[in-house]
């Protein structure tokens, strides 16, 4: 049976329609993308800008253009035209438009072909997005919208842009169609979230960074310790300051990736935790390889340590280092009794300038300058102590000392290493953890 309306009717469903349709409640940027109108929530726009010098990222996905200065904050700056697998237009002048997006606490900036307007609507106006806009992926379209005879698509930028877990997984997107009554549902690629692409370019930055400015260099021995540091650095500084601009930067980074006491003798709860780490050894001879001793403190800290663990036993240490003033100074260094720590006291004699090591301990250290690198000629090594070294040689070079171990020490001796540095495969067991990273040859 047909509903009749009069014209009464009518026209008050259609005032009531207008003054809805008048009613803006919702305000965003509109802009050209493929051919395409878009339209972006101005509560996420920053700023609008024009760019054509951007720093190119190493390693980065194809669709992250590079990075920007903008006033002196460091911004990524993503090509939603690469984004979303869309023909390239490139501007002759090499100029492009974007638009400066807030998301939370960040800033991006995202290449569009061309920014058009403000846009006020009225949110209830807002329709489900369909399918035929498949062109991009789908889950990045938070509704359509039209607009005095144009139709815009309005982009999710906060999903775009966001970190959630879930977004990482991959999953189908079930969307109600407007006006079909049924489901439609698009399969869905799994997609690594941009913000962690732009994390991850970050993170090879700050990588190159302090390779060149402290010769760090990162690898499966601090990967652990690097990430979870730069993870804290973010935390804690804006994207502009995110990167190690300077070796005050470098420095304030790797802060907490010395092991205690470098370069002088180490306290009494770390030689406490060095000896609870050293195990039993099969003969009362044993031969130690100390590298990178500088001025001998760490090497007198550990002959003491292996004094007190091994009472009867009997050991030389080889202590090298490049330093050559450091190697020099080293066999006839001179303290004060207040200066050393307890552990060490019981092993020194006075003298008339101060105190010293005594006799034995000395005769069982040779200092030698030495670049580690090249061969030398020690015997099977119960103990290696390369505390914080592995990490300051290039990657081939920390292979080839870490296959020197692995010819020298006997089966089941003992690397120290420094606390954040790590060792890898079937062939080391480790056996401590922080402060001391210890590990066995597991042969």
């Amino acid at each position: 049976m047909a509903v009749i309306k009069d014209l009464a009717q009518v026209n008050a469903e259609l005032q009531e329609q207008k003054e809805r349709v008048d009613a803006v409640d919702y305000k965003m940027i509109t802009f050209s993308l493929g051919g395409k109108d878009y339209g972006v929530d101005i509560m996420n726009v920053k700023e609008i800008a024009k760019a054509d010098k951007f720093t190119y990222v190493p390693n980065a996905a194809s669709f992250v253009k590079g990075v920007y200065n903008l006033r002196g904050d460091i911004i990524p700056i993503i090509d939603l035209r690469a984004f979303f697998h869309l023909p390239l237009d490139r501007k002759e002048d090499g100029q492009e438009n974007m638009l400066i997006l807030r998301i939370e606490d960040r800033v991006y900036g995202t290449i569009v072909d061309k920014i058009d307007k403000v846009v006020g609507i009225n949110s209830e106006t807002i329709q489900p997005p369909h399918p035929i806009f498949g062109d991009i992926n789908i889950k990045f379209i938070s509704g359509v919208v039209e607009k005095q005879g144009d139709l815009y698509i309005i982009l999710d930028v906060v999903r775009i842009f966001s970190q959630s877990k879930e977004e990482e997984k991959p999953r189908p997107a079930i969307m109600e169609t407007a006006g079909s009554g049924g489901v439609y549902q698009a399969p869905q690629r799994a997609e690594t979230p941009v913000i962690q692409q732009v994390s991850d370019n970050a993170l090879s930055f700050v990588r190159e960074s302090l390779e060149a400015l402290r010769h760090f260099h990162a690898s499966l021995v601090n990967e652990s310790w690097l990430t979870k540091r730069f993870a804290e650095w973010a935390a804690t500084h804006s994207d502009a300051d995110v990167q190690l601009k300077n070796s005050t930067d470098a420095d304030d980074f790797l802060a907490s990736f010395d092991s205690p006491q470098t370069g002088t003798f180490w306290d009494d709860d770390y030689a406490g935790a060095v000896l609870n780490a050293l195990p039993d050894l099969p003969s009362n001879n044993i031969q130690v390889w100390n590298i990178g001793c500088g001025k001998g403190c760490e090497t007198y800290s550990f002959a003491c340590i292996l004094k007190q663990r091994y009472p009867g036993g009997r050991f030389k240490i080889w202590a090298n280092d490049n330093d050559i003033m450091a190697i020099a100074q080293a066999p006839n260094q001179v303290f004060d009794l207040v200066d050393l720590p307890e552990y060490c006291r019981s092993f020194t004699v006075s003298g008339k300038n101060g105190y010293s090591f005594n006799q034995e301990i000395r005769d069982s250290i040779v200092f030698e300058y030495h670049d580690i690198l090249n061969d030398n000629p020690l015997p099977a090594l119960d103990f290696i102590l390369a505390r914080d070294i592995l990490s300051f040689l290039p990657g081939q070079e920390q292979e080839k000392l870490i296959a020197i171990f692995t010819e020298k020490l006997k089966s089941r001796g003992m690397v120290i290493l420094g606390r954040n540095e790590q060792l890898q495969g079937g062939e080391w067991l480790q056996m401590t953890t922080d402060p001391v990273s210890a590990y066995l040859r597991n042969s």
